[in-house]
């Protein structure tokens, strides 16, 4: 009781066909696949977007060889 059989799911889907027509309806099942993918896609960008890249950034810290003065601090010779 209150089950669907497959019979009764194939005439709701005639009905539906029928009801909305059949380009309405595949253009309607072609935007819920493109929702489904673009559903997908965001997930696989979150989950590349949580890894660790492997490698640590680091900044060179350059120090000056000239002070403010204009003496040489460091002789790279």
């Amino acid at each position: 009781m209150g089950g669907f059989s497959p019979i009764h799911l194939l005439v709701l889907a005639v009905v539906a066909i029928l009801l909305l027509g059949g380009g309405r309806f595949s253009s309607l099942m072609g935007d819920v696949a493109k929702g489904v993918k673009n559903f997908k896609k965001g997930m696989v960008e979150e989950d590349d977007a949580s890894k660790p890249t492997g490698r640590i950034e680091t900044t060179k810290v350059v120090e000056p060889g000239i002070d403010r003065e204009g003496a040489r601090v460091r002789d790279d010779r």
